[in-house]
């Protein structure tokens, strides 16, 4: 499986999860927490927009599409299930690994050399 796609994937899942816990019920306890979990989740989401951006722009068009509809995909999964009580710490997790994800595909590709 390409990192591409799976960075893709682990950020759009990390940045719905926090979007869908609005509750307060669903979100951490302990402030701090909440901020991470609030940074996390929208750190997510944008590296998710600015990887799809880059990969339409370095990319083959099919692998960027396939990202989004994978992301859209794996999305639809974590909707079918419904809220957890362990969301906030999957999404955590998830969008931890999604950036050191994005971050190894940036720059093996050379996304910061122009």
């Amino acid at each position: 499986m390409d990192v591409y796609f799976l960075a893709l994937i682990l950020l759009s899942v990390g940045a719905f999860i926090e979007a869908r816990c609005s509750t307060p019920g669903l979100r951490p306890e302990d402030d701090q927490a909440d901020r991470a979990f609030r940074f996390l989740g929208r750190s997510a989401f944008g590296i998710w927009l600015f990887l799809l951006a880059w990969g339409f722009w370095q990319l083959a068009w099919w692998q960027p599409l396939a990202g989004l509809v994978g992301s859209l995909a794996a999305n639809a999964l974590v909707l079918q299930y419904g809220a957890r009580p362990f969301w906030p710490g999957v999404s955590m997790g998830l969008s931890l690994a999604g950036l050191f994800a994005a971050s190894w595909v940036l720059t093996r590709d050379g996304a910061f050399s122009f």
